[in-house]
This record gives C-alpha cells, sequence and structure tokens, in this order.
C-alpha cells in the first residue's frame, strides 16, 4: 500500500480511533534520528491549536542542500496530517486533507509577508524553518503517493496570507520553536477541537521545469508516527 493510500484508508477509519490522544512511535535505527519521530501531540483551547513532536535526535539539524534553482528544489518537512477541514484555515470546504508543516528549503522563499531570519529582507528566508498549511491530495506520480494539491488563484477558495505559487500551501507566519530533540509551534485555527491527527517526516521536490508531474510532490515519507498513517491521535480541548 502507498502512503498515498494509507492516508486515505485513515481518513475513513473506523472510530475506535477517537479513544486516542497523543501518539508513540518507537525509535527507529534505520531512520536518522533528528526525523526519527518519538511521540507527538496536538491540543487546541478552540481557537488556537498547539502542535508538538519529539525526535530521537536534534530536531531540525539537518536541511536540505542547495541547489541553486528553484525547480528541482528539495524540501525537508515535519508534518502533521490532520482531519481538520481546509476551510478551518482559508481553504474550500472538503478540498482535501489538511496538514501542517515545519519546512526548511534553502533554494527559495515561500512565506513573503514574513522575516524568519530578521535581516530586513523577507525573500531569503527559506532555509530558516517555517510553517505552512498544505492541502494534500493522492497522486500516484509523487515517490510517496500524495502532493500538495495545485488550485487556481482567483478562482479557488484560498487564505490571504498563501504565497505566490499555484497549490495549495498558506504561509501563516507564526514561527515554530526547535528545542534539542522537540519542535512546538502554535497557530490558529478552526474546527480542530476533536478531529484526528499523524505525523510524519517527509522530503518533498518541486518538479523540474517542463516536468507533466505536479509541483510538489511528497517524495519520501522518511518516519510516520502511527506506522501506517491511521490517524490514532486526537486534538484535546485544553
Amino acid at each position: 500500500m502507498t502512503i498515498g493510500a494509507a492516508i486515505l484508508c485513515g481518513l475513513l477509519g473506523s472510530s475506535a480511533n477517537l479513544m486516542a490522544h497523543d501518539i508513540l512511535s518507537p525509535v527507529n535505527p534505520a531512520v536518522d534520528p533528528p526525523f526519527d519521530i518519538i511521540k507527538a501531540s496536538a491540543s487546541t483551547d478552540g481557537r488556537w491549536a498547539s502542535f508538538m513532536m519529539e525526535l530521537a535526535g536534534k530536531s531540525g539539524s539537518i536541511i536540505p542542500e542547495a541547489s541553486g534553482a528553484f525547480r528541482g528544489a528539495e524540501v525537508y518537512a515535519y508534518v502533521w496530517p490532520t482531519k481538520i477541514d481546509p476551510s478551518g484555515v482559508g481553504f474550500a470546504e472538503g478540498s482535501g486533507i489538511l496538514a501542517l508543516a515545519i519546512t526548511a528549503h534553502p533554494d527559495f522563499d515561500d512565506t513573503p509577508l514574513h522575516d524568519e531570519n530578521g535581516d530586513g529582507d523577507p525573500a531569503n528566508d527559506g532555509k530558516n524553518w517555517h510553517a505552512h498549511w498544505a492541502v494534500l491530495a493522492e497522486d500516484a506520480a509523487c515517490g510517496a503517493g500524495f502532493k500538495v494539491k495545485e488550485i487556481s488563484p482567483g478562482q479557488d477558495l484560498v487564505p490571504a496570507s498563501m504565497p505566490d505559487l499555484p497549490i495549495a500551501l498558506d504561509a501563516p507566519g507564526q514561527s515554530p520553536l526547535l528545542n534539542d530533540n522537540s519542535l512546538h509551534i502554535t497557530l490558529p485555527v478552526k474546527g480542530a477541537e476533536a478531529a484526528a491527527f499523524d505525523a510524519m517526516t517527509a522530503k518533498l521536490m518541486i518538479s523540474q521545469e517542463g516536468s507533466p508531474g505536479p509541483l510538489l510532490c511528497v517524495t519520501e515519507a522518511q518516519d510516520v508516527a502511527s506506522g501506517d498513517l491511521s490517524f490514532p491521535g486526537i486534538i484535546m480541548k485544553k
């Protein structure tokens, strides 16, 4: 089963998962420690949601090598796929799988409204870890079975803070906190309470110029907290 198929199975999974909260994951020696998930959790106060991940190694200590070009650029990500409806952050209702991602990619900056490194230039921050909401869709053309969904700005419903890319990607501006082997972020979202979630570490890639495939594919799932993307976590009211 592909990761994409596993996500769809998880989205249709039984209500037995509703008894879960945090997700615990055993150490996997086959995964680089900074991407080996050992725990994931999420909570909400009804307006703000907090997501946390603990790793076997130092979080954020490995970023992609710069290629010098946007096309073909690699992205590393810590991701929480959720069952929150995409309308909770400004995308069209029912448009796909809403995922929160903390990413780094030195070849391009997709947070045009934010200056993550504080140097006065908001257009040179891609290598700094930063947050995105993304809407995922199944696509067999991608190595891990899914992509960031293509959209048509001006036609599709999108958040006001999305970058200038034709994909369902938002740049909300909240900065993640990376501390030793953990990372944490808090940001506003509607409809998070009691929603199921999972966690994964992943590699993504921008397609090459002229490629008929998706613009941004998930090429590899390095680790999945549940093991099978069954969405056993529940975002609890705090």
